[in-house]
C-alpha cells in the first residue's frame, strides 16, 4: 500500500498527476511524443480554428457595443488557464491579430493575454510558442484551484477567461447515495505484490524500500531524485523509468464510508454536501463526482469576469446526473495524468446560485466530440 484510506481528492494519484505536469519534458523525452499526441486525434479539440474565430468575433461584438457607449476600458484582458504547450494561445492570438486587421478597430494594440499554469516549465515553453506576440502576452504561475490568489488584480476586468481540458485534471472526491443513505468513496493506491517485486528487482531496490523511494520520487521529481541517490539512479532518465513503471502498475482500492448526513461532508470551504442533494435525490442509487477541484476553480474564476465578460470552458462535462447510471467516467489514467469527467450539473447549480447563467452545449466545431462547451456570464 502506498497510502492509507483517504477521500479520492487526497490520494497520492494527484501527486503523480502534479509530477506529470511539472516534469512533462522528461516524460515526453522517455515516450518520444508530446502529451497532446496521446489525445484522440493527436490534438486538443479546443484548438479548432473555427471555434476560435467564433469566440473572437463574439468578443468584437461586445467590445463594439461598449465602445459605442464609451464604456470600453482602454486595456482589454483575456485569460487562459492551463496553457499546455502554448499551441492554443498561438492559434488564438494569431487569429485575433488577423481578424482585428480586418475589423479595423485596433483592438490588438490594447489586448493583454494572460497565460496561467502552475508549472513554470510549461509556461516557459508556451511563452516561446507565442513569442512573436511580444508584450501582449504575460505568463503567471498559479494554482488552477485558487486563481484569485494570483489573478485578484483582474477582478471584474476579464472579458474572456478561456479554460481547456483543465477541470477534468483536477482532484475530485466521489459521493454516493445507496438506499437513500449518503456515502463518501474512499480510496487507497497500491501495487500488487507481483508488480512491486518486479519493479523493485528491475531497479535494484529492496522490496522493503520501494514505497519510500516512490515517496521521494513524488516529493523531489526525477532530476533531484537522481542527484540525491546517484548510487541507485545514474541519471534522471533512470528515475523516469521507475516513475513510468510505477504509474503503469498503480491501482486503486475503494470502499464506501457512511456519512452522518450530506451536511457532514465538506465539498469546498464554503459549501457542504447539501448542495448535492438535488443531484443525488433522483433515480435511485447513484454515485457521482463531487468535482471539488473544478468547483474551486470555477468559483474562483467567476469574480474575474467583467460584467460583460464570459467564462468559456471546453472539457469532459456530464450534462445530467442520469448519465452516471450509464457508464464509467473516471478516475482513469491518461498518459501520465489522472482524468475524471466533470459534474456539469453541479457547476451549473453553483453558478446559478451565484447569479450567473451557466450553459453546457455540444462543442460546436465538433458536435460528436466528448468535449462539451460550458459558458458562464452574469445573468441579465
Amino acid at each position: 500500500m502506498l497510502e492509507p484510506w483517504v477521500p479520492a481528492s487526497g490520494s497520492c494519484i494527484w501527486r503523480f498527476n502534479i509530477l506529470y505536469w511539472q516534469a512533462l519534458s522528461r516524460w515526453e523525452q522517455a515516450t518520444g511524443r508530446e502529451y497532446e499526441q496521446a489525445l484522440p486525434g493527436g490534438e486538443s479539440d479546443a484548438r479548432n480554428t473555427e471555434a476560435v474565430h467564433e469566440m473572437i468575433l463574439e468578443l468584437f461584438r461586445v467590445w463594439d457595443e461598449l465602445d459605442a457607449r464609451h464604456a470600453l476600458p482602454q486595456e482589454l484582458y483575456v485569460v487562459e488557464l492551463g496553457v499546455g504547450n502554448g499551441g492554443q494561445a498561438r492559434t488564438w492570438l494569431d487569429a485575433f491579430a488577423a481578424l482585428d486587421r480586418g475589423h479595423g478597430r485596433d483592438y490588438y494594440r490594447r489586448l493583454h493575454y494572460l497565460m496561467g499554469d502552475y508549472s513554470a516549465h510549461v509556461l516557459d515553453r508556451a511563452r516561446q510558442t507565442v513569442a512573436h506576440h511580444g508584450d501582449h502576452v504575460n505568463g503567471l504561475v498559479l494554482d488552477a484551484t485558487r486563481p484569485l490568489l494570483t489573478l485578484g488584480f483582474l477582478r471584474g476586468k476579464a472579458f474572456c477567461v478561456y479554460i481547456s481540458n483543465v477541470y477534468d485534471n483536477l482532484p475530485t472526491d466521489e459521493v454516493a447515495s445507496i438506499g437513500g443513505r449518503p456515502y463518501l468513496v474512499e480510496v487507497r493506491a497500491y501495487l500488487r505484490d507481483e508488480d512491486a517485486a518486479r519493479i523493485a528487482g528491475q531497479h535494484h531496490i529492496p522490496d522493503s524500500a520501494l514505497a519510500a523511494v516512490i515517496e521521494r520520487l513524488l516529493r523531489l521529481g526525477p532530476d533531484l531524485l537522481a542527484e540525491a541517490a546517484p548510487e541507485r539512479f545514474a541519471e534522471a532518465g533512470h528515475a523516469v523509468t521507475l516513475w513510468r513503471d510505477v504509474w503503469a502498475a498503480l491501482r486503486l482500492q475503494e470502499r464506501y464510508v457512511p456519512l452522518e448526513g450530506l451536511d457532514a461532508y465538506r465539498l469546498s470551504p464554503s459549501l457542504t454536501g447539501e448542495i448535492l442533494r438535488p443531484l443525488l435525490g433522483h433515480g435511485g442509487d447513484i454515485r457521482m463526482h463531487a468535482s471539488n477541484g473544478a468547483l474551486a476553480s470555477f468559483e474562483g474564476t467567476l469574480p474575474l469576469l467583467h460584467p460583460f465578460g464570459r467564462l468559456l470552458c471546453h472539457d469532459l462535462f456530464l450534462t445530467e446526473p442520469a448519465q452516471y447510471h450509464a457508464g464509467f467516467f473516471g478516475p482513469g489514467k491518461y498518459d501520465g495524468s489522472v482524468v475524471n469527467w466533470v459534474n456539469g450539473p453541479l457547476l451549473q447549480l453553483i453558478g446559478n446560485r451565484r447569479g450567473y447563467d451557466v450553459q453546457i452545449a455540444p462543442f460546436s466545431a465538433r458536435p460528436g466530440s466528448n468535449v462539451k462547451t460550458l459558458t458562464a456570464q452574469v445573468r441579465d
